[in-house]
């Protein structure tokens, strides 16, 4: 079995998540990380026993690195991640990948000419119930869909955005639908399919940034369902982030990692039993972001290796990264300039 080594671009937060995500997998080791802060960068190599290497270049030109994995604030996703195929490394992008589809576009055809993979993080997409909801909506079992809507009613303290990049459209590239609300548009695309068209509405109503803390959203989808997008930074005290999907034959409701409704119309014994099997409630990141656990990383990561492994395309590469992207950015606009946007 190959062991990749990995390298870590960027020492803030998010990193520690990446580092143990990687020293969990039999098949993966941390061998370094670099940022532009070298004091947090020697703090975090100590705690997780690698090397601080003292710039990207010098971790991404270093033989001893197959991977890197960037934990960057998100709107310089780009410029390391464009480096690391330059230096031929391949390359798994915390969400959002970046924050504009010209520099996300530019990701994708420098690790193109290259030959190498860019990967993105959509770590929610590899919970169990997440897979048994998608392959139900696909099965056909919901009869025809008539509204699918994500919700994340977080909330963040004032100090979690003071004095930081986060909440500025130069880094953050929006706010709590591009940063906190992103896995959750994922979702509805990745299990519904393309949208059509939406309408949407943003504000800032609790905190003190440039950007929006609260935004809504109605979308129609190309298979003619409707629905609706809710995310939120200014909602108390915080609550668990939910997908619903109802149709004719059925309706599904996810809360965080626990199906609260599981309903068909032609409902058997293992269905009554997908009510049991998932209910693992957890807090979330509903009011902390460190609240979180390493393990889905971990599951982000090992597909991104056995990707590599069995030489075959990573299924959330950039162009797939890009679509959550896209959507936020139609939310914007369409807030913006009081209309419709079309796909």
């Amino acid at each position: 079995m190959k062991k990749w080594n990995f390298g870590i671009v960027g020492a803030g937060m998010i990193a520690n998540f990446h580092a143990k995500a990687i020293q969990s997998l039999p098949n993966a080791n941390l061998a370094g990380i670099c940022s532009d802060v070298p004091e947090q960068t020697r703090l975090v190599a100590e705690k997780y026993n690698c090397k601080a290497f003292g710039s990207n270049e010098e971790m991404l030109s270093s033989p001893d690195i197959d991977i890197v994995t960037i934990a960057t604030p998100s709107g310089v996703h780009m410029e390391p991640a464009i480096m690391a195929a330059q230096y031929g490394k391949h390359t798994i992008v915390e969400k959002p990948v970046e924050i504009t589809l010209d520099r996300i576009d530019q990701m994708i055809a420098a690790h193109k000419a290259a030959g190498t993979q860019l990967g993105a993080v959509f770590n929610f997409r590899f919970n169990d119930a997440v897979q048994l909801l998608k392959q139900t909506v696909e099965s056909g079992r919901f009869g025809k869909i008539s509204h699918a809507a994500v919700q994340v009613p977080w909330w963040r303290k004032p100090e979690y955005y003071a004095g930081s990049w986060r909440g500025t459209w130069k880094m953050d590239g929006g706010g709590a639908l591009m940063n906190q609300s992103i896995h959750m548009v994922d979702m509805l695309q990745y299990v519904m399919g393309p949208l059509a068209s939406l309408q949407a509405y943003t504000a800032t109503i609790a905190h003190a940034i440039e950007v929006e803390d609260t935004a809504t959203a109605v979308v129609q989808f190309k298979n003619n369902a409707l629905g609706s997008i809710y995310g939120s930074t200014a909602s108390f005290p915080g609550q668990l982030r939910r997908i619903e999907i109802t149709g004719t034959r059925g309706t599904a409701v996810l809360v965080e990692n626990s199906f609260t409704v599981w309903e068909f119309a032609d409902q058997t014994e293992e269905d009554n039993a997908v009510l049991t099997r998932f209910r693992n409630e957890t807090t979330g990141g509903a009011s902390d972001p460190s609240a979180i656990p390493f393990e889905p990383h971990a599951k982000n990561f090992a597909a991104f290796i056995a990707a590599l492994d069995e030489n075959r395309p990573f299924e959330i590469d950039g162009t797939e990264a890009r679509k959550a992207v896209e959507i936020i950015l139609a939310v914007y606009q369409s807030a913006k300039e009081g209309k419709m946007y079309t796909f």
